[in-house]
């Protein structure tokens, strides 16, 4: 039985639930390979200089900064991050090839970014050989240092042609890059759903036939939710909310406490954002991948905003969304009004329906088939919904 490790952390939502989305469908395609997740951050807590001086962890103050807001002036602080990983590089290496040591496999799995040059260069030095692959959970880079590093034997997972691009500009060939049909997401979200958007509407207590967003901002929430209910409710529209806070209790009790005009459902954290998606029409949310590519799956229209606060890996998000005209971006949330007042339009609403459906992002279930072929296992033919209509993802690297 070949072994697989999944290198996660937790600063953001994305990356644990990539890893766990690739498990869960190695499990469910029956792949005899023994699939570990590993969290980077407990391996390397000892190196974790703000740890050090604060107490908390650098993934936490990370998240942290995305709940309040505090996102203006990401760039230099990303940048200042990557003087520090490069300066901790040889113990970092150090300390992670005690963990190999300890507990070696046949592939190594990177959903994060940042330090893909200090696991390569660990893992090479313990297991010469062996491939260590990069999943991009971003739709885009943002070099250097960031995703993709000028390694010749890194393999990388990319679910846009910009990504591929920025592989192949860097110096990975062909045989190193391979390009999938999107964004990774829990297998939960392809479950084939036909329960009645008016039936979920009652259960949370919504009008039936009223228009309805789905307000998300990852799974620690954000302020600023509370802003935009207060400016769709002061402009009395026709529409009502779905409000996901996620970990975020305060902001919940914040905005269950508060007597609104217009209907509104606060819900805390839940794995069946896949369910409440299927209430709504169109969803309001940060230009995070995740959010994106699961409003594209549930088949969502996207009101997003891009500007200065916004973190610049995920700036490219929003032209992402232009340019396949799935949605609108917004200079500011303070112009949530008048995106919405577009949205509420049916002929703006269904062009924006039809570009999204014909998105058709498998990536999840394409994934074990790269993975099996660098073990140098045969691959599997429709192993995958909506195979027979994909371009094979092997084939289009050979």
């Amino acid at each position: 039985m070949k072994k697989v490790h999944i290198l996660f952390h937790d600063a953001g939502g994305g990356h644990r639930n990539a890893a766990v989305a690739l498990q869960t469908v190695i499990a469910q395609q029956q792949r005899p390979w023994q699939v570990e997740l590993i969290q980077f951050q407990e391996l390397t807590d000892q190196l974790d200089v703000l740890r050090r001086l604060t107490g908390i962890r650098i993934q936490e103050q990370y998240n942290t900064l995305l709940q309040n807001g505090w996102t203006l002036g990401a760039t230099t602080l990303l940048r200042i991050l990557q003087v520090t990983i490069r300066t901790f590089h040889r113990p970092m290496v150090r300390l992670l090839e005690q963990a190999w040591r300890k507990n070696p496999a046949d592939l190594l799995v990177s959903v994060i970014p940042h330090f893909n040059r200090e696991i390569y260069d660990s893992w090479n030095n313990v297991c010469p050989g062996r491939p260590f692959v990069t999943i991009i959970t971003d739709l885009a880079d943002f070099p250097p240092h960031f995703w993709i590093e000028p390694i010749k034997d890194q393999y990388v997972i990319a679910g846009t042609q910009r990504a591929v691009e920025q592989a192949r500009a860097i110096g990975h060939d062909d045989a190193h890059v391979f390009p999938t049909s999107g964004m990774i997401l829990r297998p939960d979200f392809y479950v084939p759903d036909n329960s009645d958007p008016v039936a979920l509407r009652n259960e949370l207590g919504l009008k039936p036939n009223l228009t309805t967003a789905i307000v998300l901002f990852g799974g620690h929430g954000s302020k600023v939710m509370f802003e935009i209910t207060e400016r769709l409710d002061t402009a009395n529209l026709p529409v009502q909310l779905i409000l996901i806070c996620g970990r975020n209790e305060q902001l919940a009790a914040k905005l269950k406490i508060r007597q609104w005009r217009m209907p509104v459902a606060v819900l805390g954290f839940t794995k069946e954002i896949h369910k409440w998606m299927r209430a709504a029409d169109f969803l309001i949310g940060k230009p995070g991948p995740g959010s994106i590519a699961e409003a594209m799956v549930r088949k969502l229209p996207v009101l997003i905003e891009c500007n200065r606060w916004t973190l610049p890996q995920e700036r490219y998000n929003a032209q992402w969304v232009e340019e396949k005209q799935v949605g609108i971006v917004l200079k500011s949330f303070k112009e949530v009004v008048a995106g919405v007042n577009q949205m509420l339009n049916p002929t703006t609403l269904a062009k924006f329906q039809h570009n999204v459906a014909a998105q058709n992002n498998q990536a999840v279930f394409e994934i074990p088939e790269i993975l099996a072929k660098l073990l140098g296992e045969p691959t599997r033919a429709g192993s995958h919904p909506g195979s027979s209509n994909r371009p094979d993802p092997i084939a289009a690297v050979r």
